[in-house]
């Protein structure tokens, strides 16, 4: 049996994004807000720094019921016992991560258009993350943003768990959640934040008074 997860507040966070400030103490603080998942998302550090950032974001995220979900790579996650991994269009194929990580790991993809959308293999992944949905400066995106409307179609698509990712801001999120997804995945909203607990509170009561 896979495990339960909440997208409503999905924060993604790597060692360019806290403004010196300990991964695990921004990552704490978004949940205590209201954060319902959280992505360690590193491009650049080593292999043993990456897992040694997991395992003590882990450790931080156990007690509270958060999972830790590793972008990209499937070999941090076993390493750390993390919760699982997302996947980009160029990452490992989920066939092969659901292989190595078995049934209970959850498992998510990114598409960024309805053909990307219509390949997903439902039955291997337990959510989608549609976009960008917004021009942002926190990730660089070769595509032109979706905005609201093309969220909207894709997001027909679909009968899994969706999050929307991309220059989502407290301004934006209201109509990002009822173009018909579950969450909002978010960055520099919380991670840049003087007080992250405080802005992903802000943004967990934007998104829950949104949804239908």
């Amino acid at each position: 049996m896979r495990q339960t997860f909440d997208l409503s507040l999905y924060l993604i966070i790597g060692p360019d994004h806290c403004a010196g400030r300990p991964l695990a103490d921004v990552a704490e603080a978004a949940v205590r807000g209201g954060a319902g998942m959280i992505q360690l998302r590193d491009k650049t550090s080593t292999s043993r720094s990456q897992i040694d950032s997991a395992r003590e974001l882990k450790a931080r995220l156990g007690p509270l019921g958060v999972p830790l979900l590793i972008n990209d790579r499937v070999d941090v996650v076993l390493a750390a016992g993390a919760d699982g991994v997302h996947l980009g269009q160029s990452d490992m194929d989920p066939s092969d991560a659901r292989g190595l990580l078995g049934d209970n790991a959850i498992i998510g993809v990114t598409v960024h258009n309805l053909d990307e959308a219509r390949a997903v293999p439902l039955e291997l992944v337990d959510y989608v993350s549609i976009g960008g949905v917004f021009a942002t400066s926190s990730k660089n995106n070769p595509n032109p943003p979706i905005d609201i409307a093309g969220l909207a179609e894709i997001a027909a698509l679909f009968d899994l768990p969706l999050v929307a990712i991309a220059g989502i801001t407290r301004g934006n999120a209201a109509s990002v959640i009822a173009a018909g997804v579950e969450g909002i995945a978010v960055i520099s909203a919380v991670c840049a934040a003087e007080d992250p607990r405080a802005a992903a509170a802000d943004l967990r009561a934007i998104v829950d008074q949104a949804k239908p």
